[in-house]
C-alpha cells in the first residue's frame, strides 16, 4: 500500500511538474524570441540611416548599437561583431534565411544563453545580426527546475508517510487477526480480538470472536468428554478386575477336568474357558489403557539389545515357525518393557490379521532404531488407515477373532511415552507393514539418574515427549 501511494503520487506530481516545467520554458523563450524579433526590425530600420557602410560609417554603425547596449554582428563580405564576447558563429541556414530577404534566427549550439536574430539592412546587401542574451531566462527555469525537483520530492516523501499510517491503520487489524488466529492455533482457546467502532473490521472482529468462543467450547465438551470416557473405562476395568480374577481361577479349575465331562458339557467348558481368557486380556488391557491415559506409567531406560528382544518375544509366545526375524547387531538405550509391550502387539496383529509370511525386522539408521513388521496378507484400505490406532476400531467389526481392539491403540501409547513414532503403510492385495521409529536417548539428565546397575527410573511423560500420531508410508515401501 505504501509502494502504491508513492508510486501514483510521485508519477502525478512528476508530469504534472515536468509539464508545467515544459509550457513555461517554452512561453518565456517564445516571448525573447517575440521581443528579439520586433527589436531586430527597429535595428535594421536604424541601419539604413549608416548607408552605404563605408568603413568610417560602419565603425559608427557598431559604435552606435554597443553603447546602447545592443550587441550585433555586421555581415558585410566580413563579419564585424560589436562585442568580442558577442561573436557567435552563425549557422548556414541562418545566413540563408536573412540572404533571402527574410528574418531569422537561431540559438547557437554550446551558447544556448545567446538568441540570435538577424535580417539584410533595408537598401543594402549588408546582413545585420542582433544577439540577444538570454541568461536571466536561463537562470530563472534553473531555479524553476530546482522547486519542482523539490516540491516533487516533498510529494513523494508525504505520500510516503501518508501511505505508510494508512497501511498500518488499514492492516493493523488483519495483523492482530493473524497472531489471534496463529494463538489459538497455539492452544490458547481464550484469545479475541478487540471490537473498536462500526466498520467492516469490528464486525469482522465480532465474527472472529463468536467462532473462537464457539471453537472453546466446542473442544472443552470433547475434553469434558474424552475425560468421562477415560472414567468410565477405568472404572469399568477396576469393577471387573475381581469378579473377572475369579472367574479366571473358577475357569483355570475348570479347564483342569474338562477331560472328565461328558462331550456335550465338554465342548461348553471349551467355551467358557476361551470366553474367559478373551475377558481377562480385555480387562488387563482396559487397565493398562487407563492407566497411560492417567499419566501413572514410568520409564524404566537401559540399554536394550533389539534383535535378543525381538527374538525372544517371538520364541516366547509361539511365533518361531510363523515369523521370521532379521536383524542386525543393534542396542537402544530404552524400555525394554514398554518396546516389548509395542513389538509384541505388532507381531500379533499380523499373525492374527496379516497373512503369508511374516518378517521382523531391526535396523538402525543414524541415532534412530527402525522396527518394521511386515505381512504378506489382503492389506487395509486407504479408509481405515487414519482410525487404525483408535481404540476398538476393526477394520472387519463382523470378524471375531478374541482381539480387544486395544492392542494397536497400546502400542501407540507406548511407542509415545518412549519417544518413538508409529506408522502404517498397506495397500489392498499388497499387505501391511507397521514402522516403529524409535530413538536412542542419550539424554543428559537420564544418564544422571542412571543407577550403578546401569538402569533409571523417571516419570514417563516428563521424559520423553509425546509426538502426534503419524499415518503415512515408510519411505522404502512396504508388504503391504
Amino acid at each position: 500500500m505504501t509502494i502504491a501511494f508513492v508510486l501514483v503520487a510521485g508519477v502525478s506530481a512528476g508530469v504534472l511538474a515536468g509539464g508545467s516545467y515544459l509550457l513555461l520554458r517554452q512561453a518565456r523563450y517564445d516571448a525573447s524570441l517575440h521581443a528579439a524579433a520586433a527589436d531586430a526590425r527597429y535595428r535594421l530600420v536604424l541601419s539604413g540611416q549608416f548607408l552605404p557602410l563605408t568603413e568610417p560609417r560602419r565603425a559608427e554603425l557598431l559604435t552606435s548599437f554597443e553603447s546602447s547596449g545592443r550587441h550585433v554582428v555586421l555581415v558585410d563580405g566580413d563579419t564585424w561583431p560589436s562585442h568580442p564576447a558577442y561573436a557567435p558563429p552563425l549557422d548556414t541556414r541562418l545566413r540563408t534565411t536573412v540572404a533571402a530577404g527574410q528574418l531569422g534566427y537561431e540559438r547557437p549550439t554550446g551558447r544556448a544563453e545567446l538568441l540570435v536574430v538577424g535580417g539584410r539592412i533595408p537598401g543594402s546587401t549588408a546582413e545585420l545580426y542582433v544577439v540577444t542574451g538570454e541568461a536571466g531566462i536561463a537562470a530563472d527555469l534553473d531555479q524553476l527546475r530546482t522547486a519542482l525537483t523539490a516540491g516533487w520530492v516533498s510529494v513523494v516523501l508525504l505520500a510516503a508517510a501518508v501511505g505508510h499510517t494508512l497501511a498500518r491503520r488499514t492492516l493493523e487489524p488483519v495483523g492482530r487477526a493473524g497472531r489471534a488466529a496463529r494463538a489459538i492455533t497455539e492452544g490458547l482457546l481464550a484469545t479475541r480480538l478487540p471490537v473498536r467502532g462500526r466498520d467492516e473490521f469490528s464486525a469482522w472482529a465480532v465474527a472472529f470472536n463468536e467462532m473462537a468462543e464457539a471453537l472453546e467450547s466446542r473442544i472443552a465438551d470433547l475434553h469434558r468428554a474424552r475425560d468421562r470416557e477415560r472414567r468410565f473405562t477405568a472404572d469399568v476395568a477396576h469393577e471387573l478386575r475381581t469378579p473377572v480374577t475369579a472367574l479366571v481361577a473358577a475357569a483355570s479349575l475348570l479347564r483342569d477336568h474338562l477331560d472328565h465331562l461328558p462331550g456335550d458339557a465338554r465342548r461348553a467348558g471349551e467355551l467358557l474357558v476361551g470366553d474367559v481368557v478373551r475377558l481377562r486380556r480385555l480387562v488387563e488391557d482396559l487397565m493398562e489403557i487407563s492407566r497411560l491415559d492417567a499419566g501413572q506409567e514410568v520409564v524404566t531406560v537401559t540399554d536394550v539389545d533389539a534383535p535378543a528382544l525381538l527374538r525372544a518375544i517371538v520364541r516366547d509366545r509361539g511365533w518361531r515357525g510363523r515369523v521370521e526375524v532379521d536383524a542386525d547387531p543393534v542396542r537402544v538405550r530404552t524400555d525394554p518393557r514398554r518396546l516389548e509391550r509395542v513389538l509384541g502387539n505388532l507381531v500379533a496383529n499380523a499373525v492374527q490379521h496379516g497373512g503369508g509370511a511374516i518378517r521382523a525386522r531391526v535396523v538402525r539408521a543414524g541415532d534412530r532404531v527402525l522396527f518394521d513388521v511386515d505381512d504378506e496378507g489382503p492389506g487395509i484400505p486407504a479408509a481405515h488407515l487414519p482410525r487404525l490406532f483408535d481404540r476398538f476400531h476393526k477394520v472387519d467389526p463382523a470378524r471375531s477373532d478374541g482381539g480387544s481392539g486395544l492392542g494397536l491403540a497400546i502400542a501407540r501409547e507406548n511407542a509415545r511415552l518412549l519417544g518413538g513414532r508409529l506408522t502404517v503403510h498397506s495397500a489392498p492385495g499388497d499387505g501391511t507393514r507397521f514402522r516403529l521409529d524409535l530413538p536412542d536417548h542419550r539424554d543428559p539428565e537420564l544418564d544422571a539418574e542412571v543407577d550403578a546397575d546401569g538402569e533409571g527410573t523417571v516419570p514417563g511423560k516428563a521424559t520423553v515427549p509425546a509426538e502426534p500420531r503419524v499415518f503415512g508410508a515408510p519411505s522404502d515401501g512396504g508388504a503391504g
